[in-house]
């Protein structure tokens, strides 16, 4: 079964649980067709346990593109970036998020729950989403990014 282009993934920890709330409702309003892996509240949990099944619903063909968040956005970018199959970019500003699509094919975006204010997301969310690769010279780098096992 093909993905859809309006499907996206999104998880999040405890520090990420308000914007990835917000950013839910953006991406809905938008149109999106949104799985969320969680968490479902500000109670403490582990990042990895909500990064890996989007790393692995992505890995499985399931998505396209997802959306992760923790406090710093280190944590989930780490783990999620395991799968072959990811490219995450942890992006804080507009022009990181529209480079990390357009000359590394970034499939994932994740986000420093605790460092961006709720209208700085959507507008680095609203960038990845709105860039296209730029394909060139970028694809044979890209291409050099996973290791085969």
């Amino acid at each position: 079964m093909a993905v859809k282009n309006n499907e996206i993934a999104i998880g999040s920890d405890h520090a990420g649980f308000i914007l990835k709330e917000y950013l839910k409702n953006v991406l809905l309003k938008k149109g999106y067709d949104v799985t969320d892996f969680g968490t479902n509240s500000e109670d403490s949990v582990d990042y990895p346990d909500y990064a890996h099944p989007v790393g692995q619903s992505i890995e499985k063909g399931r998505f396209n593109r997802a959306v992760v968040l923790c406090g710093s956005g280190n944590g989930v970018n780490m783990t999620i970036n395991k799968y072959n199959s990811v490219r995450s970019a942890l992006c804080w500003n507009e022009e990181i998020a529209k480079l990390a699509r357009l000359h590394n094919n970034a499939n994932v975006l994740a986000l420093p729950g605790r460092f961006v204010e709720k209208e700085e997301a959507e507008k680095i969310l609203n960038a990845f989403l709105d860039t296209e690769f730029e394909g060139g010279r970028h694809t044979n780098r890209v291409n050099k990014i996973c290791v085969k096992k």
